[in-house]
């Protein structure tokens, strides 16, 4: 029997529109249904991918003695992250402030027919363990205290509700300076893993922006440093586990220090991410390697996780029930597949040694395929042996896919293909048609909208994360092909974002509903504000320094935390440093740009724009001015060369 979740797009909460839980949407139908039979509300928020969702649904949302209990005594809503980050963006801020830390998925929050939070969770076990009650026992305690004690729980929930918007407090600014840049490589050396690469300690997560910051500043200063953190923590990424060496892609961040044993999900931000970086850290080293795996990483997300030029969200980590179980493999059945393949028997226990594979295995008694060093594979029939096992997985199940289409996540994968399309022209026709189906799927009567699956109509509209990332996809293809209409469209939708989210300084994430403080800190992907501040700076060099002063202002509001801790908000600190060194400018013609577009990515200078001039020769300048005028492309090098050749510092 279904739910009232049945209509629903969400395919996160299509999977639970069977449950015997009386799940309802996020709404008015569930609330007045709260007030007027005077029940609590259950709010459980989380995303399709989510392993420990999946096991809370598992264990307690589909056992019907735990279903009735809910049904009884709560109204449960389901809320999809993904659809809508606002909500849980601000419930998110209810856990912190209720727990002292930060949450995570599934959010388990109640609520009083108000719609004021009174206790949260997150993954809460169907029997005691971890030291908690069992989730049916927690319902029925908590059903009692509102029947019996609900003043108690208003007034607590009073009091959180007082903390969640506190008054103020005077901005602390301090001088935005060079010095940042040392901060930042010295903070980076301290934190770096220099076994296995990346920072800190398991769970790892790739930390994309980090690791582009480094490439940056190892153009800017020559810190030879800075280049091996990155491209040592990209190597050993590229292993196998976080990487899917079979099929390509990454999966979400490593449960140990190697990157061995992921949390099998792929999100579509992370794949775009990471495909950026490993196309600078091709730039950067010269070395083909970190070109084929960004172009592997697109070709697995174009194959696998795309239709009609758009991108789904995210791939899951369970199969059937069982995390992992598309990914891994048997000893036995990994050497009846080089055998079925026609690989010589004799090389077959080599062979899997060289893959990390053995009879004990290395996750949960299976295997997970791995190199030892991806850079130089000289493995006897390592070709043939990766086609097979390839091969092999196409047999199984493949993990469900959420086939959500959201606009940030999309123009991140838009905004790498142009990238790659300088490199390889097959990604920019593929750039292009991408960035028209998202336009004309999402940005409809100059309204744009966040989440939709193909061919609905959009209903949720766009928080500051989508005009962030598309505007700076926008930038991305101005700069790839230099057609005006990219840089106009780039240009309506930053105005579009001030208008809605700008406010003397700071920015709003979301309004409506939920009024959410965008945050300066990198999470899963880069800070929605320090994004705006990059784009708006482009438009700034590219067409009008006007837009500089929102740049600045923001700046100026967060210099104390970003000049103190600048490795806490890699992204935010980018944009410092780039503030400080300023943008180039190359302006000429058309036809006299276009032949080096190719060049962009490898000027000495990392913030470096191409623009369309009506003037002889090659302009060079900045934001204020211009400093230089060449008849010729090799001129332009030349006096970058001379002016930026690791001289920032």
């Amino acid at each position: 029997m279904q739910n009232h979740l049945k209509n629903e797009h969400s395919p996160y909460l299509q999977q639970h529109a069977d449950n015997p839980v009386d799940w309802y949407p996020w709404g008015d139908e569930a609330f007045d249904k709260a007030r007027k039979e005077h029940k609590p509300i259950f709010l459980s928020i989380g995303y399709s991918s989510c392993h420990w969702c999946h096991v809370m649904e598992h264990e307690s949302f589909e056992d019907k003695a735990t279903a009735k209990i809910l049904n009884k005594y709560f109204v449960a809503i389901k809320v999809d992250r993904e659809e809508r980050p606002d909500i849980d963006k601000h419930f998110q801020a209810v856990y912190q402030l209720m727990n002292g830390r930060g949450g995570g998925w599934p959010t388990s929050i109640f609520l009083t027919e108000d719609l004021k939070p009174f206790y949260s969770a997150t993954y809460i076990p169907d029997e005691p363990k971890y030291g908690m009650m069992s989730f049916s026992s927690l319902l029925e305690v908590i059903a009692d205290k509102y029947k019996n004690e609900k003043s108690v729980l208003v007034s607590e929930a009073d009091k959180i509700l007082h903390h969640l918007n506190p008054k103020e407090n005077k901005i602390q600014a301090t001088k935005l300076d060079r010095s940042i840049i040392n901060r930042v490589l010295e903070q980076s050396k301290q934190l770096f893993d220099s076994e296995h690469g990346g920072f800190n300690k398991a769970p790892k997560f790739p930390q994309a922006s980090t690791l582009d910051l480094l490439l940056d500043l190892y153009k800017i200063t020559g810190d030879k440093e800075a280049l091996n953190m990155a491209a040592f923590s990209l190597s050993s990424m590229a292993k196998g586990g976080l990487r899917d060496i079979i099929d390509g892609g990454f999966c979400r961040y490593s449960t140990d220090n190697e990157w061995l044993v992921p949390h099998f999900e792929k999100m579509t931000y992370d794949n775009a991410l990471l495909a950026e970086v490993y196309l600078k850290a091709f730039h950067a080293t010269h070395h083909d390697f970190y070109k084929d795996i960004a172009f592997e990483t697109l070709d697995f997300m174009i194959d696998k996780m795309s239709k009609d030029h758009l991108f789904y969200s995210a791939s899951d980590a369970d199969t059937e029930g069982e995390e992992g179980k598309y990914f891994t493999y048997s000893y036995e059945k990994a050497l009846r597949t080089f055998e079925k393949a026609g690989i010589p028997k004799k090389a077959h226990k080599q062979l899997a040694k060289a893959l990390h594979i053995s009879e004990d295995g290395n996750f949960e008694d299976k295997n997970i395929v791995r190199v030892d060093d991806p850079k130089a594979i000289d493995i006897p029939y390592y070709h043939e042996a990766i086609e097979a096992l390839k091969k092999r997985r196409e047999k199984r199940t493949y993990p469900f896919i959420d086939k959500k289409v959201l606009v940030s996540w999309n123009a991140m994968m838009i905004k790498t293909l142009f990238k790659a399309g300088r490199v390889e022209k097959k990604y920019l026709k593929l750039a292009i048609k991408s960035l028209d189906a998202l336009l004309e799927s999402m940005y409809i009567n100059s309204e744009l909208y966040h989440a939709t699956l193909l061919g609905k109509k959009p209903k949720i509209k766009a928080f500051l994360e989508d005009y962030a990332y598309l505007t700076e996809a926008l930038i991305e293809a101005y700069e790839s092909t230099l057609n005006e209409v990219y840089l106009v469209t780039a240009q309506k939708l930053a105005n579009n974002a001030i208008e809605k989210y700008y406010d003397k300084g700071k920015w709003k994430f979301s309004r409506g509903e939920f009024e959410t403080h965008a945050d300066i800190y990198d999470s899963s992907y880069p800070s929605s504000v320090a994004t705006m501040l990059s784009a708006l700076y482009s438009i700034s060099s590219l067409v009008d320094i006007v837009y500089k002063k929102f740049v600045f202002k923001t700046l100026e509001i967060y210099s104390y935390d970003v000049m103190r801790q600048p490795i806490s908000t890699p992204r935010m600190s980018h944009m410092v440093i780039r503030y400080l060194l300023d943008d180039v400018i190359i302006k000429a013609r058309e036809d006299k740009l276009k032949p080096h577009i190719s060049d962009l990515d490898t000027l000495p200078h990392p913030f470096s724009l191409l623009k369309n001039d009506t003037n002889d020769g090659f302009m060079i300048c900045n934001s204020n001015s211009c400093f230089g005028h060449e008849k010729d492309f090799a001129g332009v090098m030349e006096v970058l060369d001379k002016r930026y050749y690791h001289t920032n510092i």
